[in-house]
């Protein structure tokens, strides 16, 4: 096991180090030029990545230090695995030492009374052949063939002998593509992590626990320094029974379980939370990207990445194949297009354009038809997550409008997000998504008002996230909300001010229907009075100062 200083800046900044284990990769997945390097599993994250010697450090002598670097939870759980792992292999090798030994006593006891039993052959030739002269020759025959039986048995014998001392330990390659996890890590890690299993061998039928999804092992090119592999992705199939609408997957051609970056340019645009993210693992896959950014600044770390400086949206979309958009709002999304130097200007016949942005389905509809009118082709894809999903590539992807551009962007899907639906004609995602985050704001201000009214009425608020933790509602989402609140720590995850716009848009997607949203119109208010307490700019977990104030 090794600790990995896990410095390359695919995310924007430096990785701290992490705990790893040196496997086996995929017979079909490349290594890349240069230094040399191995194949390393991280635990507790199930990524896997090729690392450069120089960058390996062994476990046990560095492991306080890395301990007292990194106090992160999801490290300890990471460590624990580690040890969990040390644990059961000490027990294996015990178990094989002892089996080794019972088996070598074994092949010696039974050497020793083959070699007795071959004494007495001979001795008994010996005897029949003094005593009955006219046998001689028979028995000179059975003497040879016993010789000759004795001797093509010994090697079958040796052989048998010697393949259960190996009974007690895997083979190497099975020991090393098996990692066990502490309990611990089991918990956290669920869903596509918790059912990933490395892909068969060919005399091995492929089996998938559920038929609804698709796994993919996403092997990286040999352009970036790190070849990085996300084997935590997949795309979802499954069935919309209203109308012919269909929600499938985004590449079925990924037989073998492996996919390659779209040799189709790729343009970026707004580097915001989400899409910073988002940029650096289409980089990190392999893509070839260009970007663009209100605030020039931005796209910096991003050109040292090996993206490429688009100095307009016109002329971006201008020079790329496909060109992504992830914005603030309505207003930031149609100024984007319809603006000057704007998308729509860059629009030729057959050039794809996909918005990222959460906005209203008349908005999008709105940019479908005009880019459309130019000849190009429309995708929306409003994505659910957070700054840090984004970075870790675990986004969940709504996506509707040109079904053929959804399958071309198969690649960056899977690079950005672990999962991507098609929910049919353009309009269809943004109503989805604004749902989904009407959700999760109503969510989070009732979390908030749990808290407070915890607080002033003599109870712990520690205990009462502890007892959430341990219920239904148990969720990363609301343990880490709630750590928010307990440290005062209200750094942007995802900024106040945008779930409030979403609460917004998703009222009134309810009033365009006359469908009731009591729950969203009373979560609303508290955001709108938290934005009053100049809390936009921090995360949603901040509407709890609106309790308190």
């Amino acid at each position: 096991c090794l600790i990995l200083p896990f410095f390359f800046r695919g995310k924007l900044g430096r990785y701290p180090p992490w705990p790893g284990k040196i496997v086996n990769p995929p017979k079909d997945l490349k290594k890349p030029r240069g230094k040399k390097c191995f194949f390393v599993k991280f635990f507790g994250t199930e990524d896997h990545a090729w690392i450069k010697v120089e960058q390996l450090k062994p476990y046990h002598p560095h492991k306080e230090e890395m301990i007292k670097i990194n106090k992160g939870k999801r490290f300890q759980q990471a460590v624990d695995a580690v040890e969990e792992f040390l644990r059961k292999t000490k027990g294996k090798d015990q178990a094989s030492s002892h089996n080794s030994t019972e088996e070598k006593n074994r092949r010696n006891s039974s050497e020793e009374r083959g070699k007795q039993s071959a004494g007495e052959e001979k001795r008994k030739a010996s005897l029949s052949e003094g005593k009955v002269k006219k046998g001689t020759g028979e028995g000179k025959k059975r003497v040879s063939s016993v010789s000759s039986e004795r001797g093509s048995k010994s090697p079958l014998k040796r052989t048998q002998d010697q393949s259960p001392r190996k009974r007690g330990r895997p083979p190497k390659d099975e020991k090393d593509l098996t990692i066990p996890e502490s309990s611990t890590v089991k918990r956290v890690m669920t869903g596509t992590v918790a059912g990933f299993k490395w892909p068969p061998s060919v005399s091995e039928p492929v089996k998938d626990s559920d038929p609804h999804f698709h796994h993919f092992l996403l092997s990286q090119t040999e352009k970036p320094a790190v070849c990085y592999q996300a084997i935590t992705k997949k795309l979802k199939i499954c069935e919309e029974e209203t109308g012919s609408t269909s929600i499938q997957a985004a590449d079925s051609t990924a037989v073998n379980g492996s996919i390659t970056p779209t040799d189709k340019k790729i343009g970026f645009l707004g580097l915001g939370l989400m899409g910073s993210g988002i940029v650096s693992n289409l980089l990190k896959m392999g893509h070839t990207v260009t970007v663009w950014n209100r605030t020039a600044e931005k796209c910096d770390l991003f050109i040292q990445e090996g993206a490429r400086l688009g100095r307009t949206p016109a002329e971006v979309v201008s020079t790329c194949d496909i060109t992504f958009a992830c914005v603030s709002d309505p207003k930031a999304a149609k100024d984007l297009v319809l603006g000057p130097s704007g998308v729509l200007q860059g629009i030729r016949p057959g050039k794809c354009y996909v918005d990222m942005s959460t906005v209203d389905a008349d908005t999008v509809t709105e940019l479908a038809q005009v880019i459309v009118s130019r000849g190009g082709r429309f995708l929306e894809a409003p994505v659910s997550g957070n700054q840090q999903l984004s970075n870790d590539g675990m986004l969940v992807i709504l996506a509707a409008g040109d079904r053929g551009l959804y399958e071309d962007c198969s690649s960056c899907f899977q690079a950005m997000g672990k999962t991507s639906f098609f929910l049919g004609e353009v309009g269809n995602a943004a109503k989805m998504m604004l749902i989904v985050n009407m959700v999760q704001g109503s969510f989070m201000a009732t979390i908030a008002e749990g808290l407070t009214l915890a607080q002033v009425t003599g109870q712990s608020q520690q205990t009462l996230l502890d007892i959430l933790n341990q219920g239904q509602l148990a969720s990363i989402f609301l343990d880490q909300k709630c750590q928010n609140i307990l440290q005062g720590n209200f750094k942007p995850d995802f900024y106040l001010k945008y779930i409030q716009k979403d609460l917004r848009l998703a009222i009134a997607l309810g009033d365009s229907v006359n469908h009731p949203t009591p729950m969203a119109a009373a979560a609303n208010e508290v955001y709108k009075r938290a934005k009053a307490l100049d809390q936009s700019d921090n995360d949603m977990s901040a509407v709890y100062r609106a309790y308190i104030h």
